[in-house]
């Protein structure tokens, strides 16, 4: 039980999966948060970030078109994964009971957020944690057209690993002293986080109410 434990921990602790798993774990971790519904939990946000910080510093030693590359296509195919699973398993889903990694309510947030931009929820969607994940999800469930799907996809994932990863390196190339403040950035990113998931689900509940009071 204290393995699994300590296991969890190292996956939620983005400095020490860069330091020691370097580009492999991130890629990999990028890929299934992207993709599978039990990786809601996963860092993202605050690990490309740091990615970046680590790659601009060079505690990180790979090259930052590589690095960008990487995780690009991690979250690319991630996300393919995650549309397909819902496309093809759309109904397995919908029928799945509430578990410690998955619950309907995800998918009803997700389903609001598409509601309230449209397809475009799929780009804005990356900077949303929980959401990120269950919306390519979602995109197949409905069976939104293949090829705006992957449009979507494609420019979302650019716009989110350029403006973090690439905002990262900045930093790290151009203020080294930042990689000693790494638990301040992870505090930064955690309460943007847990404020957006708190707002999202808040707003999701008074929609909801204002339904039930107009029907």
């Amino acid at each position: 039980m204290d393995q699994i434990i300590e296991f969890f921990r190292y996956l939620l602790n983005s400095e020490e999966i860069i330091r020691t798993g370097g580009l492999i774990v991130i890629t990999l971790i990028v890929f299934v948060e992207n993709g599978f519904f039990f990786g809601f939990f996963l860092p993202g946000d605050y690990l490309l970030f740091l990615s970046g910080v680590f790659a601009g510093t060079k505690l990180l030693n790979v090259p930052l078109w590589l690095l960008l590359t990487c995780i690009f296509g991690a979250a690319v195919l991630g996300s393919l994964i995650g549309y397909l699973t819902g496309y093809y398993f759309g109904a397995k889903i919908k029928n799945r009971p509430d578990s410690l990694f998955f619950k309907q309510e995800y998918i009803d947030n997700t389903r609001d957020a598409f509601v309230k931009y449209g397809n475009s929820a799929l780009i804005i969607s990356r900077f949303l944690p929980v959401v990120r994940t269950f919306a390519p999800l979602l995109a197949g469930l409905i069976h939104m057209p293949f090829q705006f799907f992957t449009i979507y996809n494609v420019v979302g994932a650019a716009i989110w690993v350029l403006t973090l990863v690439g905002g990262g390196f900045f930093f790290g190339d151009r203020f080294p002293w930042i990689v000693d403040y790494v638990q301040y950035i992870i505090i930064f990113f955690l309460a943007v986080t847990t404020f957006t998931v708190v707002k999202g689900y808040l707003n999701a509940r008074k929609e909801k109410k204002a339904e039930k009071r107009l029907s």
